[in-house]
């Protein structure tokens, strides 16, 4: 049955309308893979000698920061990780154990990449251990421990995925902590090293992880298997309609119309609303960068800048149309403006840019300075980041399901790895402006450049506009076609 499943699963990759895509993606993951692997190569075989260069126990230090490794690994799972899932539905009418269903979904979880990334991190660092003298039993016992709390954080991403209040209520308190540990108000690690100092010299503490995991292994296939019926979880859910008018954008023509149409699906979506809540984050983004005796590079700040204006930007405008997906085939049947249609997508991100600017105001407290590398941000991702936005839409092919309840981040995460790497081009360029007039004479003239650039694209707006246009007629039928696919 397994073999069974694995056949199914590679017949829908290769039907797939976006298998090019798709190949194309995973193959470019698969070098970043590659990278990231190297590095926490090089990380967990360079820690131990670096830390003792500094004359520091390598061990100790290492199960300090611990706490904080695996908080960012949930966090990354939590944004980046999809839960394999099945195309259930047409299975539960087959003569097919709901167990077998259950434990293929999870045994798909346990064989991420996700999951094999940290042993090139916990090996060469335990196998250093060894090398050095350090007790045998305690460092295989210890390593056995750090490979259960990274399964744990296995679960815990299908757990929290499927509960929205728990998910904000960790990212919050993530952030308090780190947050005051950062302003040396309270360190968590004062109190977590001595758990994970534990595992390492006491023996037995090592079952605490192991019984964790397999307590969360059967919460999490229970919770499934019950669930795993057509009028329970896999149910579509039907929510009251409300009426809103919002007769006071009629005023803006066509333009109103659609914006109309956003703000409702912004209001009465999960996946929205969870979307805005994230962008919000954002704001706090500066927080890394501008303290005063922070030992990032200057060039970052404008990357910190553009980032904190930007949230809605890199959330909710990359997935343009996608948002429109359920019913985009409609939409292309009216006699409907292209430009009117992105006008009001532009419009949408532009001010959610500027009431970011405006809550970003509590940076004042960090100068003047600081500020204005946010307000000049802001006009780069005005004048620049928005066309390029709703340019990558053009082929960013991706379905959106409005009426997912599956997660924080409906059936798709909000932040996958390929809009990621969209994002990449829209940094490159104002990091190269910042520091060729950092270069030329100081940090001032590197923020006219990058504010010029933003000028500039605002005041090319209809010539860019065209283009782009032209490009999303170009790609109509082939984004219909992809809308199509249900899986």
């Amino acid at each position: 049955m397994i073999k069974k499943f694995l056949y199914l699963e590679w017949k829908a990759f290769i039907r797939s309308a976006s298998f090019g895509t798709n190949l194309a993606l995973k193959i470019l993951m698969g070098f970043v893979a590659i990278l990231y692997s190297f590095i926490l190569l090089m990380a967990g075989i360079g820690a131990f000698y670096g830390l003792k260069k500094m004359n520091l126990d390598p061990l100790q230090q290492v199960n300090k920061y611990l706490i904080y490794y695996f908080f960012i690994d949930l966090g990354i799972r939590l944004l980046l990780q999809k839960i394999p899932v099945l195309n259930i539905r047409p299975l539960l009418a087959l003569p097919i154990k709901r167990p077998t269903i259950v434990n293929f979904s999870i045994g798909k979880t346990l064989l991420t990449f996700f999951n094999f990334l940290h042993a090139f991190f916990f090996l060469p660092f335990s196998i250093v251990l060894l090398v050095e003298g350090y007790d045998v039993v305690s460092v295989i016992l210890w390593h056995l421990a750090m490979i259960g709390l990274v399964y744990c954080n296995n679960f815990l991403n299908i757990i929290l995925t499927n509960r929205d209040k728990v998910f904000a209520v960790f990212s919050i308190t993530v952030l308090f902590l780190w947050g005051f540990q950062y302003y040396q108000f309270f360190d968590i690690t004062t109190y977590t090293a001595m758990f994970f100092d534990g595992l390492f010299s006491i023996k037995e503490l090592f079952l605490l992880p192991v019984l964790a995991l397999i307590g969360l292994y059967y919460y999490t296939f229970n919770y499934l298997k019950n669930n795993l019926y057509l009028d329970a979880g896999l149910s579509s859910k039907h929510d009251i309609a409300k009426t809103e008018n919002l007769t006071w954008l009629n005023q803006f023509g066509t333009l109103g119309t659609f914006l109309k149409n956003d703000i409702k699906l912004i209001k009465r979506n999960k996946r929205s609303r969870t979307t805005v809540f994230m962008s919000l984050l954002f704001l706090f983004y500066g927080l890394i960068f501008f303290k005063e005796n922070s030992h990032q590079p200057e060039v970052m700040r404008i990357f910190a800048g553009i980032f904190v204006s930007g949230g809605f930007l890199f959330t909710f405008g990359q997935f343009v149309p996608s948002w429109d997906s359920s019913y985009y085939q409609l939409m292309m049947t009216q006699n409907i403006s292209y430009k009117g249609y992105l006008s009001s997508k532009w419009w949408l991100v532009v001010i959610a840019t500027f009431i970011s600017t405006v809550l970003a105001s509590f940076y004042l407290f960090y100068g003047w300075q600081v500020y204005l590398t946010i307000v000049v941000g802001a006009i780069y991702n005005i004048g620049v980041n928005s066309h390029l936005v709703l340019l990558g839409g053009a082929y960013t092919k991706t379905p959106i399901d409005l009426q997912s309840s599956k997660g924080a981040f409906g059936d798709k995460k909000a932040f996958n790895t390929s809009a990621m790497l969209l994002s990449l081009p829209k940094l490159v360029l104002p990091l190269l402006l910042y520091w060729a007039g950092s270069l030329i004479m100081n940090p001032n003239l590197g923020l006219v450049f990058v504010a010029l650039a933003g000028v500039l694209g605002f005041a090319l707006r209809d010539k860019v506009f065209s283009i782009i246009e032209k490009i999303y007629r170009t790609e109509k039928h082939k984004t219909i076609d992809a809308y199509k696919q249900k899986s």
